[in-house]
């Protein structure tokens, strides 16, 4: 009697988890991607209306950049989850956090709900492609369809490869060419529709197998703790209605320069010292889509001037983001030297005693340098022509260190490093990727850059107050001021700040001695090693201001 209620009973469970089963389920894996707004994997996972829907994130230690984090970086990521939580649960839903293996997460929803498709935005780069291929594996084998769409880049990378023949294209100038052949990239898709939406509920069984977060975590919940007091200046907020607002407030600073016959508008005369416009973080996290905010740009360039198509110029900085990308696809290695195929060889030697570690805190004794890296760990932010002084420092211009202590340095610390640029720009900037043969002669030096780009030395009084009274003539030399100058301002270099680690200008002297020797030994640049001309390159090393364009006609 016992076996048969048994048998019965069973078979009651067994069907009522085929119905359950049956109710099949979409979910939209969010990795890069943290907004609503033109996201198409997002649009087709909610197709159908009446499927339970289950939006996911996935901490698996390596995901949206979390391998090696910095507390800045991290902090900006839980707030773009938050913020797409909450968005969800004015809709009675939620953004699911869960701690695990992404192929484990999926297979499990498909036990438990028989879910039967799965979107997500492509991650381009090589870095994600075992995680990406484990989890189609595991959804072939399971029967569940894979959806990715391509939304956090402008263009499809491997078209631009298969269009120019297969390869990534060698020069800046050619992949403007290719992108050309290809056209202009997508406009945004609509945006979704959440009132209808049937949100899953994940069960009982999901909390007691995987770190399920009721509320968003911490950084502290996730083993990340700030390093040192949160002093910063400027408050980075991540999440998607963060992003878009600051676009508006960009775009309001675009419109201004581009009715004065401008473009990119900190870009001849940087301001170090005011609220900074970039989107750089959002786009990186894709709190913000690059599709709007490029037509964002296009278009308002056209209705200031009546029409006219734009230059190259006012998306410059987001077409270079294309381009490292597109660089990096078939390149597993690009973020090395060793087995890269694109990068020179240098010889870099190795750091003595604590000079690296002086670089990363902020005590070369370099005023504009120090400021700068200190900005960094507080902040998780620099201008790009900060960030070409200290990498020049690091590696050809004064220290002769490799551009991998400093690629991982900023991986960990700035909110807007992702792995293809971060790793091209380095590249670039160090001379061993993306311009001719060792050709670029100039770099940036710590003293005579600072006082051009910021003469009040306001900059380094704010981000290294052992120099608040050191007058503004020494400011960038400060162990060039006089005793009595250096007592009145409380500030002794060598007690209260460190006299700089090296002679810059003698050290620059034998780096581009070692650089013309190189040049002779090499004789032929490596694939991909070379720019579209020494324009670019002064551009791109903050050289000299980018040039007007005519409105009077």
């Amino acid at each position: 009697m016992c076996e048969a209620r048994h048998l019965r009973l069973s078979r009651v469970l067994h069907g009522l988890l085929n119905i359950v089963k049956m109710l099949g389920g979409n979910v939209m894996w969010f990795r890069h991607g943290l907004r609503l707004h033109d996201n198409p994997a997002l649009r087709h996972a909610l197709q159908d209306r009446r499927t339970p829907f289950f939006p996911v994130f996935v901490f698996d230690g390596e995901t949206a950049g979390t391998k090696v984090v910095g507390y800045n970086r991290m902090r900006y990521l839980l707030e773009a989850l938050e913020d797409l939580d909450t968005q969800f649960r004015q809709y009675g839903g939620r953004l699911h956090m869960i701690k695990g293996k992404p192929d484990d997460v999926f297979r499990r929803l498909w036990e438990e709900f028989g879910i039967t498709k799965l979107c997500y935005e492509q991650d381009c780069e090589p870095i994600w492609r075992e995680r990406d291929e484990s989890v189609r594996a595991t959804c072939r084998q399971i029967g569940v369809e894979c959806h990715q769409f391509v939304s956090h880049t402008l263009w499809d990378p491997d078209t631009v490869i298969r269009v120019n023949g297969g390869i990534p294209p060698l020069t800046y100038q050619m992949f403007l060419h290719t992108v050309a052949i290809i056209g202009d990239p997508p406009r945004p898709v609509d945006d979704v529709d959440l009132k209808v939406t049937n949100f899953g509920v994940l069960p009982d069984c999901f909390y007691k197998e995987f770190v399920v977060f009721e509320k968003t975590p911490k950084p502290e919940d996730l083993g990340v703790y700030l390093e040192n007091e949160d002093i910063r200046m400027i408050r980075w907020v991540g999440g998607e209605r963060a992003a878009l607002a600051q676009m508006q407030q960009r775009l309001a600073v675009e419109h201004e320069t581009f009715r004065k016959g401008s473009y990119l508008p900190t870009h001849g005369n940087p301001d170090l010292l005011g609220p900074p416009i970039s989107l750089s973080p959002a786009l990186r996290f894709g709190c913000l889509s690059v599709r709007k905010f490029y037509w964002s740009l296009q278009d308002l360039f056209q209705s200031v001037h009546q029409g006219e198509m734009s230059s190259q110029f006012i998306s410059g900085q987001l077409i270079w983001r294309e381009y490292f990308y597109t660089m990096s696809v078939n390149n597993p290695r690009y973020a090395q030297m060793e087995g890269n195929p694109i990068c020179l060889d240098i010889p870099w030697r190795e750091p003595h005693g604590d000079e690296l570690q002086r670089w990363e805190e902020g005590r070369t004794g370099f005023p504009f340098v120090d400021a700068a890296m200190r900005q960094l760990r507080t902040e998780g932010w620099l201008h790009h022509a900060l960030r070409n002084t200290v990498a020049s420092f690091l590696t050809r211009g004064t220290l002769w260190l490799s551009w991998e202590h400093g690629l991982r340095h900023f991986l960990k610390y700035l909110l807007d490093a992702d792995w293809s640029v971060c790793a091209g720009n380095w590249m670039w900037v160090s001379s061993s990727a993306f311009e001719a043969l060792l050709d670029s002669s100039e770099c940036a030096c710590p003293v005579r850059l600072g006082q051009r780009l910021e003469p009040s030395g306001q900059y380094v009084r704010r981000y290294v107050p052992e120099l608040t009274n050191i007058p503004d003539k020494y400011i960038y030399e400060p162990w060039k001021a006089p005793i009595e100058v250096q007592q009145r301002a409380g500030c002794i270099i060598g007690r209260d700040y460190p006299p700089p680690m090296l002679d810059h200008l003698e050290a620059a002297g034998r780096n581009q001695s070692a650089m013309q020797e190189l040049r002779r030994i090499l004789d032929k640049a490596q694939p991909h090693c070379c720019p579209s001309s020494e324009e670019e390159i002064r551009q791109f090393m903050w050289l000299q201001d980018v040039p007007q364009f005519d409105v009077s006609a």
